[in-house]
């Protein structure tokens, strides 16, 4: 395990604001995010020296199955409230706006269809390579892909956004 330390530690530096990305969008919080992301890279430093091909694509496919396993599991811990501090974004104004309903519909759907929409438009997957990391046949995936692009069209979050012609789920 000792010469797998450098490399390990190359990987995550490298790797680290993608995969947090991912997480983030996952579990719509940058903190739980954080911790999802740090039990993914203690799963996969255990098994770094056994690790072949895309190793981005290894711990992508740990974070998301670290996800799905921990939304199953029960937790009564902090709760969120309805008001947040304020928080800096160098985005202005309607996109903003759009960024921020778009983020709520898409965290309102169930977490499996929530994964999907993830692994297809953010790291831009095909339906295999998203059946694959989350260890679903390509058809389940194509369920849950059709099921959220219906629920993000009829989504409260995102009516005015559709309405106000900014833009149009396909």
């Amino acid at each position: 395990m000792r010469g797998q330390g450098p490399a390990f530690e190359e990987f995550v530096l490298a790797s680290t604001p993608t995969l947090h990305r991912t997480a983030v969008l996952l579990t719509g919080d940058p903190h739980t995010a954080r911790d999802l992301l740090q039990e993914a890279l203690l799963k996969a430093w255990r098994s770094w020296g056994r690790v072949t091909g895309d190793r981005v694509a290894y711990v992508r496919t740990i974070v998301v199955r670290e996800f799905l396993t921990q939304r199953r599991r029960r937790w009564h811990g902090e709760r969120p409230t309805e008001e947040l501090p304020e928080q800096a974004d160098t985005r202005q104004g309607a996109d903003l706006e759009t960024s921020l309903t778009l983020a709520d519909a898409v965290r309102a759907l169930p977490p499996q269809q929530r994964a999907v929409v993830v692994l297809r438009y953010f790291h831009d997957l095909t339906e295999a390579d998203t059946a694959r990391t989350l260890g679903l046949a390509v058809g389940t995936v194509k369920s849950h892909h059709s099921r959220a692009l219906a629920a993000l069209r009829v989504s409260e979050h995102l009516d005015d956004v559709v309405a106000g012609g900014k833009g149009r789920l396909a």
